[in-house]
């Protein structure tokens, strides 16, 4: 007796019966793979943000009101600006502990006609800059000239192509890696060009500074503390002995979205658990439910000669292929879930979301489907043991 052939050939005959242990399986995988990739992007994408910052401590002006807009701007992608005297550089070099200073300059592209699309501009200054360049030269090495811009990866236009921002035409020099966060719906230019654009919207009505000129304002201060000293300690210094601004280490700022994310992760992890230990048991319960319908047929089998040995051969040999089968589907109905709307998971849970390399989802791939596979004839060999047990006189006297 072949029991490859005939564990196919129960399979195929009894659709309801395989069909609901497929679904089993398949949810199980799909809960598991799903979930991993999940918890593992959001780790990837705070990761992403964190290494993109760059700095210890970011000065903003209070109207920026406190870390709040911050946030809004640089984490949760809102498009806005705010301003303060570019004296203020050289107040914070003096801050005791403080090595590196740069500017940034933010604008927001307007909604109306004058532009082709409402993003965050950010400007820095290419001398003193030290956390946007570093992150740039991965795509483009050359200096920024004036009226080129480099745009994240979720930008709509192709290197080479043109954005029309407040009636100026900038050239797209780079596109940037894709890092998960809200940063790749930016665009990217020197100081020079944000300048350019801010007299650019105020000739189109829009005075975005009031009576101030743009060459004498910043929005941000980025700074890199000296080895040895607190960045909690400087931060402390500045807000101290500098009026009119706001210090806030980026440790801090990440603080929310990093517990945000432990809450998030600790309950895909949960779920994930759950469904392990539900799945097992509605998988035991389902191939003991099925034993008991078919003592007839294994009767038979033993009475034309069918060993023990031989009938668990066939309920092993039925769990693992549908146990591969439901695999399987489930790990493509994840991926036609997770990889397609990740940008739409993103703006969902509003936390940092990048997708694990290929390496590292082959490698989910094949844990969730050993994983299917084992549980599934684990399962099925214990209704083997069961099977094993049974009186065949009795079962056919009856």
């Amino acid at each position: 007796m072949n029991i490859r052939k005939l564990s196919l050939r129960n399979i195929v005959k009894k659709p309801l019966r395989t069909t609901a242990l497929l679904f089993i399986v398949t949810f199980l995988v799909f809960s598991m793979f799903g979930g991993a990739v999940i918890v593992r992007s959001l780790q990837n994408g705070m990761n992403s943000l964190e290494a993109r910052l760059g700095a210890d401590v970011i000065v903003v002006p209070d109207s920026a009101k406190s870390k709040t807009d911050l946030e809004s701007i640089l984490l949760q992608g809102t498009p806005g600006y705010f301003y303060m005297d570019k004296s203020y550089i050289e107040k914070i070099e003096e801050i005791e502990g403080v090595e590196k200073v740069s500017p940034q300059y933010f604008l927001a592209s307007a909604k109306a006609g004058c532009c082709s699309m409402a993003v965050q501009i950010i400007g820095f200054d290419q001398d003193s800059d030290f956390t946007i360049q570093p992150w740039i030269q991965n795509s483009y090495k050359k200096d920024l000239q004036n009226c080129d811009v480099v745009v994240g990866s979720e930008i709509s236009t192709v290197v080479g192509g043109q954005l029309k921002l407040y009636g100026t035409n900038c050239n797209v020099v780079a596109k940037l890696e894709n890092t998960g966060t809200a940063l790749d719906t930016a665009i990217y230019t020197n100081a020079e060009t944000v300048k350019l654009l801010i007299k650019a919207a105020a000739d189109q009505g829009i005075n975005i500074l009031s009576d101030n000129s743009p060459d004498n304002v910043i929005s941000t201060v980025y700074v890199k503390v000296m080895d040895g000293y607190d960045p909690q300690s400087v931060t402390d210094d500045i807000n101290l002995h500098v009026r009119h601004v706001q210090a806030v280490r980026t440790k801090n700022m990440l603080t929310g979205i990093s517990d945000s994310l432990s809450a998030i992760s600790g309950t895909v992890t949960v779920l994930i658990i759950a469904v392990w230990i539900m799945a097992v048991i509605i998988m035991l319960i389902a191939f003991s439910m099925l034993i008991n319908e078919r003592k007839k047929e294994f009767a038979v089998l033993r009475v034309i000669g069918t060993s023990r040995k031989m009938l668990a051969g066939i309920i092993i040999t039925e769990s693992s292929v549908i146990s591969a089968a439901g695999g399987i589907l489930g790990i493509l109905l994840a991926s036609l879930v997770v990889f397609p709307f990740s940008s739409l998971i993103e703006a969902n849970l509003g936390l940092p979301f990048l997708l694990p390399g290929v390496t590292e989802i082959l490698m989910y791939i094949i844990m969730s489907l050993a994983a299917a596979v084992v549980i599934g004839p684990l399962a099925s060999a214990y209704s083997a043991v069961k099977l094993s047990r049974v009186d065949t006189g009795m079962i056919l006297r009856e």
